[in-house]
């Protein structure tokens, strides 16, 4: 990985935050992720994205679990108390892992709710593992070959990827800037967030805590690793192996849900994925929302996480 933890650098147990959740670690596909849990009933398993970890769903972990549900919100490889192992990180990897995480919890299926890279991870499991999943919830998440056609195609959604197109291809400069302060996680987020979050008192508090998780080594070059993989493949045989495993249609019911004030994955880029869907599917934009909706409006998502729970 080229580098040790910095001084100072916080451990794994700060993403452990007490609630009325319990911590648990389940081991799949060859690695330990790290869930934490509440409620029992059907599964809805949470995926969170980039720059955050499991904590992104706290609030929805407690109201799915009050409606009837098993709520499990997990680590990805990489991040938080998760596994950290110097490779893995390309995407058919990490769905596999989500894949085999479900059966690790001792359920067939589940409603995959995935955020970000997390919704990344949801479309693929949907195409290349479906008998895994019982239903899809999409926040701020193209399917990928819409997402990869607007990075070739689109001007608007190259210049709002240019984080990962240059600052994740250039040689240990992102894990400099993830590990050694938290100015720059803060400016990703003011760039993305709508008007609402990032109104409320709780906003940097939150900020503070994903930068902090960032910072646990290796996290940063995990993080890194993500996107290395997700523009260098495009030209190569990997990636190309990837694109055509998620043609592959999807049956599951889609709910898929983007605010209009995304300046990460734009509107216009998530738009259009349903041509990959040929079960039920609703997409829908919310107002004055960014790329977090489920922390900008987490009454109005987990209502609609419920909605489509009860459908599916």
């Amino acid at each position: 990985m080229g580098y040790g933890p910095l001084p100072g650098a916080p451990d794994s147990s700060v993403v452990l935050v007490e609630g009325p959740w319990t911590h648990r670690t389940v081991r799949a596909n060859g690695i330990a992720l790290h869930v934490a849990e509440v409620g029992a009933g059907p599964l809805v398993l949470l995926l969170h994205g980039f720059p955050q970890f499991w904590w992104g769903w706290h609030e929805q972990l407690v109201a799915l679990a009050d409606a009837g549900y098993r709520a499990a919100a997990v680590d990805l490889r990489g991040f938080g108390a998760s596994d950290k192992p110097p490779r893995g990180y390309d995407t058919p990897t990490l769905a596999a892992d989500i894949a085999a995480l479900v059966s690790a919890l001792g359920e067939a299926d589940a409603l995959v709710v995935g955020t970000d890279l997390g919704g990344l991870l949801a479309w693929t499991m949907a195409a290349v593992h479906p008998r895994t999943v019982r239903g899809l919830v999409l926040l701020g998440a193209a399917h990928p070959l819409r997402l990869r056609a607007a990075v070739l195609r689109d001007r608007a959604q190259r210049r709002a990827s240019g984080y990962a197109l240059r600052t994740f291809q250039v040689p240990r400069r992102p894990e400099q800037l993830l590990s050694r302060n938290s100015a720059w996680v803060a400016e990703l987020f003011d760039r993305w967030t709508g008007p609402r979050w990032r109104g409320t008192p709780a906003y940097r508090e939150d900020v503070e805590r994903y930068a902090q998780a960032l910072r646990i080594h290796p996290v940063a070059f995990c993080a890194s690793e993500y996107f290395r993989w997700l523009v260098r493949s495009l030209p190569r045989r990997d990636g190309r192996r990837f694109a055509e495993s998620v043609r592959a249609p999807i049956s599951v019911p889609v709910l898929h849900l983007h605010g209009d004030f995304d300046a990460c994955v734009l509107p216009a880029t998530a738009q259009g994925s349903g041509r990959y869907v040929t079960g039920a599917y609703e997409y829908r934009v919310l107002d004055g929302v960014g790329h977090f909706p489920h922390n900008e409006v987490p009454e109005l998502v987990t209502g609609e996480i419920l909605r489509w729970a009860k459908a599916t």
